[in-house]
């Protein structure tokens, strides 16, 4: 029972997350190559057969670069905004394209997916909760600051795979321009790692194991710094650093059985379909 994770990359150069039960998964995001995902995943034990379909978060080439390739060999649906799917700079087989819309759930087999909006620099963003026995997984990644949904969703998941992008310092004192780190530190750029510590503080439930925390910056973060800052905070939980080069070990995630509700939000204001993107950082 429960369900297995692992990030199969996670960071500027590719992001790629496996959420599944004994008998099926899900990927969300495909930014690494088709072949590299099949590396990845057959060195953990475990099988592109299972995976049913992808869910894909935003148009950023870091979280899409794999897809065409993977989705065609494998014919793997990929459930994607209207919004995101216009922005891509390549096409996908029509027949495998499917929409999904926000805290409408998608069934895939005993794997309930729920799409949520969040802010970030990018058409149509949302995130993803898993929902398998009962267990929640989030992917809570590609934030510029934790709006509402992001909080409520949080509080629900037995496991989180969470972003934390940047330390403040490190920015500061980096070779990029003004501008650049305005957008990046901004509300629709990516958590830092104050940011990320605050929502897990501040709204992580009793019951959550593990919380993967990725998509670190090469040059304005460091593993280790942020290994030692979470885990003074862990109270239980299991603290790993999801790896820019590789894949994470599998995570096997139970617990008490906490459905996620049923929750009609207003969406955040859109930031528009600027197409200056953050997926470099």
């Amino acid at each position: 029972m429960g369900l297995k994770i692992t990030a199969l990359a996670s960071g500027s150069n590719g992001n790629c997350y496996y959420i599944g039960n004994d008998q099926e998964a899900v990927l969300v995001d495909a930014g690494i190559s088709c072949r590299e995902t099949e590396t990845r995943m057959r060195r953990l034990g475990l099988s592109m057969e299972k995976v049913r379909a992808i869910f894909i978060t935003h148009e950023h080439s870091d979280h899409i670069k794999g897809l065409p390739v993977l989705a065609k060999k494998h014919q793997l649906p990929v459930y994607i905004t209207p919004g995101t799917l216009q922005n891509l700079r390549f096409g996908l087989e029509r027949h495998l394209v499917r929409s999904f819309q926000a805290y409408a759930p998608v069934q895939i087999g005993d794997l309930a997916v729920t799409a949520f909006p969040k802010y970030h620099d990018a058409a149509d963003p949302h995130s993803f909760i898993i929902t398998g026995d009962g267990i929640n997984v989030g992917v809570f990644t590609d934030i510029g600051t934790p709006c509402d949904h992001v909080i409520s969703q949080f509080r629900q998941c037995h496991a989180a795979i969470l972003e934390t992008n940047y330390d403040d310092a490190m920015l500061d004192r980096g070779h990029y321009p003004y501008y650049l780190k305005a957008r990046i530190r901004g509300n629709h750029g990516h958590l830092s790692n104050k940011q990320a510590l605050t929502l897990f503080t501040g709204y992580k439930p009793a019951f959550m194991s593990h919380v993967l925390l990725g998509h670190l910056s090469r040059d304005n973060n460091r593993p280790e710094l942020v290994q030692e800052l979470f885990a003074a905070h862990a109270d239980g939980t299991q603290v790993v650093v999801a790896s820019r080069y590789e894949e994470t070990p599998v995570f096997h995630i139970s617990g008490e059985l906490v459905p996620t509700p049923a929750v009609t939000m207003s969406a955040p204001q859109k930031f528009g379909a600027a197409q200056l993107s953050l997926e470099l950082f």
